[in-house]
């Protein structure tokens, strides 16, 4: 029976894949007008551009050992290169896109800054240790086999594949490459840039079909805006309120802020905690510095200055019908703390932010504001 894990050979193979499409991704942010990327057209991932000279032809691996003048990679890709149905008077460079780094005694270093000669004559060199054994073999090693193949073709084909060829070593691995396409969209939340990643990957795929898989920038561009103005727009998340009360500490140590005194001034003794632990807690909130501060900072300024003007009128009107001081002002008071909180856009802040964000207002010397209400 299955026990639920994937077989290994095929996550691997799922992974490589992805890693790919990660690189064509990433290249899809360089497009310019007229140019595309495809995957699978040529090898892993080429760059069309009207200009031959201009395009670009990238084989893609992940290896963890190191590139070795004898490792399988190279000389593999320059095989694949090198072979009757691949056309490479299509492309101005050949990149091989690796994760490995070169190994600490390998020729193959100073490869990217050689002339085509002297990359020819590094091939010959580490060709040149075979033995007449190793090459004679009735069943040599794939290396061996590799080796040969390209040491064998037409030489002038040789220098000309290999006047193209970049290496590109110790490239990002999947999550570094995730990271560095998360960091290129502007204006995007950061709780939303995973979203942002997932709408290009989805869209990325669903460009393949039966015939070709293509990339052409102009739809790439309008993907893009697309999430931009998708995610932009997202809804404010405001930080957790509890609604707690303030402990008997807590009350002695803020006791003389104005507005206690406002309440102890109604004899409104017994909701001083709640009061306190209200007005903590916003405090508290403006203090933390969470990913979306700087909104919530600009909506809390503008949502105080809404209660306030609310209030005014609350209070005006308790006047009118004050009876008797220390009845009204504290039915003033309760009225306001039980209001069901002003919507802020489409949200509704927790009332704890509500009642909070009204005795800070009490604490405002300039704001003048008062619970006492005189017949």
């Amino acid at each position: 029976m299955n026990d639920g894990q994937t077989k290994s050979a095929a996550l691997t193979t799922a992974l490589a894949f992805h890693y790919q499409m990660l690189i064509g991704l990433e290249k899809c942010f360089s497009l310019e007008e007229g140019q595309s990327i495809w995957f699978e057209k040529d090898g892993d991932v080429s760059l069309l551009a009207p200009s031959a000279t201009q395009s670009t032809q990238t084989e893609v691996k992940n290896y963890a050992v190191p590139l070795t003048d004898h490792h399988e990679n190279l000389w593999k890709t320059l095989k694949n290169w090198l072979a009757p149905e691949f056309d490479h008077t299509q492309y101005g460079v050949l990149v091989l896109h690796t994760t490995q780094a070169f190994g600490a005694k390998t020729r193959l270093k100073d490869w990217n800054t050689q002339i085509v000669k002297q990359r020819l004559q590094v091939l010959k060199d580490i060709f040149g240790e075979r033995t007449r054994k190793q090459l004679d073999a009735k069943k040599p090693s794939e290396i061996i086999k590799l080796q040969q193949v390209v040491m064998s073709t037409n030489e002038l084909l040789l220098e000309n594949v290999l006047d193209k060829v970049t290496l590109f070593t110790e490239a990002d691995n999947e999550l570094e490459l995730a990271n560095h396409i998360l960091a290129k969209p502007v204006g995007i939340p950061k709780n939303n840039l995973k979203s942002y990643l997932h709408g290009l990957v989805g869209f990325v795929y669903a460009q393949a079909d039966q015939q070709s898989w293509c990339i052409k920038q102009k739809d790439f561009v309008a993907k893009c805006e697309e999430l931009t103005a998708l995610l932009c727009k997202k809804e404010f998340t405001f930080p957790v309120f509890t609604g707690c009360e303030a402990s008997e500490v807590e009350v002695e140590l803020h006791q003389d802020r104005p507005f206690i005194q406002k309440m102890v001034e109604i004899e409104h003794h017994q909701m001083i905690p709640d009061a306190v632990g209200n007005w903590l807690e916003l405090q508290n909130s403006l203090l933390e510095q969470f990913d979306e501060y700087p909104l919530y900072r600009d909506k809390t300024v503008i949502y105080q200055n809404q209660l306030v003007n609310k209030y005014k009128y609350a209070h005006s009107s308790a006047q009118l019908e004050a009876t008797d001081t220390i009845k009204s002002s504290k039915l003033l008071y309760n009225k306001t703390m039980q209001e069901h909180p002003l919507n802020m856009g489409n949200d509704i802040p927790p009332i704890e932010y509500k009642n909070g964000l009204i005795h800070d207002a009490m604490d405002d010397d300039e704001r003048d504001l008062k619970w006492r209400v005189d017949p």
